[in-house]
């Protein structure tokens, strides 16, 4: 069973100290809130992304990342002296 909270008639919980440590949560973070279909309240901390950096969490990014990073841990990756090493590299001209 999990800790009680009780609800403010403001509408407010207090979410558990242990809850906000596990889930990394700090004052000022926000919660999306949904009721599942047995009628659960169901909290899901969210955090903001700064809108030049929102590419990076496209599916499609996040997949080529997931690629690069077995790529790197399979040695499937070539490391270069210098930038023009690697642009020779990449013209076949190496």
């Amino acid at each position: 069973m999990g800790t009680l909270a009780k609800l403010t008639s403001g509408g407010q919980v207090t979410l558990p100290k242990e809850i906000r440590i596990k889930t990394n949560m700090q004052p000022g973070d926000f919660v999306e809130v949904e009721l599942d279909e047995e009628g659960h309240i169901v909290l899901t901390p969210k955090k903001l992304v700064n809108a030049s950096q929102a590419y990076f969490w496209t599916e499609e990014w996040q997949k080529g990342e997931r690629k690069a990073d077995e790529d790197i841990k399979a040695g499937r990756v070539k490391k270069f002296k210098s930038a023009t090493e690697s642009v020779k590299y990449l013209e076949g001209k190496v």
